[in-house]
């Protein structure tokens, strides 16, 4: 494997996007059926743990609703020996798995405490230090990705196996969602509240949160309640700005 030595220029604009390389998109595999005439881009996904990785699709699939086709690889660094933990560690060893190079690299990191800023900026920081020339999507929920999933009340009952249901579960208004301290643990109440199961039965609702949790994350309606989120707004801003920069 050829060793990576091109630089990571600094990013040019407040979308935080680095100049992908002038030679052009990455060389991509051929296209399938319905996918002929559309632009295409390779990139990478990252993320911080393995039930977030109904992201990457997400992602896609904002790419296909502006007519580009961006194939995101996602690799599992848990099984990969010797990868560490950092952005810039799982972003070199990524690109030495895909061949071609990468026009795109998309890192998920929670807010949480820390706030949206700062995150941008180790993201940024982590991509230039890596050595890799690529542009950049920040996907940064506030404060956590559970609260993406706290706004669509039918897909809760529905995931949570009892769609039909109309006993009252604990949904944060609109305004609310992104200042809420622990949206994880409201979603777990939720999804228990909204399963109106008791005992035993509530227990093992309960137990099946990650399920539950990755099965709301694979069904987000993007045109939906969450388009409404500062923070999902400025994904799409992302998204656009990378589209705008690399063709």
């Amino acid at each position: 494997m050829a060793r990576i030595t091109r630089t990571c220029d600094l990013f040019a604009s407040r979308y935080y996007f680095l100049p992908r390389s002038t030679s052009g998109p990455a060389t991509l595999p051929p296209a399938r059926l319905g996918e002929v005439n559309m632009r295409a881009l390779s990139g990478l996904f990252i993320c911080e743990g393995s039930s977030d990785r109904p992201l990457a699709d997400i992602i896609e699939r904002l790419f296909v609703e502006r007519d580009v086709l961006l194939r995101l690889s996602k690799p599992d660094f848990d099984i990969l020996s010797k990868v560490r933990k950092d952005v810039a560690s799982k972003l070199i060893a990524g690109a030495r798995l895909i061949d071609g190079g990468i026009d795109v690299v998309v890192v998920h990191r929670d807010a949480d405490g820390a706030g949206r800023s700062a995150r941008e900026n180790e993201i940024i920081e982590a991509i230039a230090s890596s050595g890799i020339n690529c542009s950049a999507i920040p996907v940064i929920p506030v404060r956590m990705t559970e609260a993406w999933l706290l706004l669509d009340e039918k897909e809760i009952r529905r995931v949570a196996g009892n769609p039909n249901g109309t006993g009252r579960i604990p949904l944060p208004k609109m305004h609310e969602v992104e200042r809420i301290a622990d949206p994880k643990e409201l979603l777990k109440e939720c999804l228990t509240q909204a399963a109106s199961e008791r005992g035993r039965r509530r227990q093992r609702a309960t137990n099946r949160f990650s399920q539950h949790r990755r099965q709301l994350l694979e069904r987000l309606d993007i045109n939906g309640p969450v388009a409404q989120l500062e923070s999902w707004k400025f994904l799409i801003k992302n998204v656009e700005a990378v589209i705008s920069a690399s063709f």
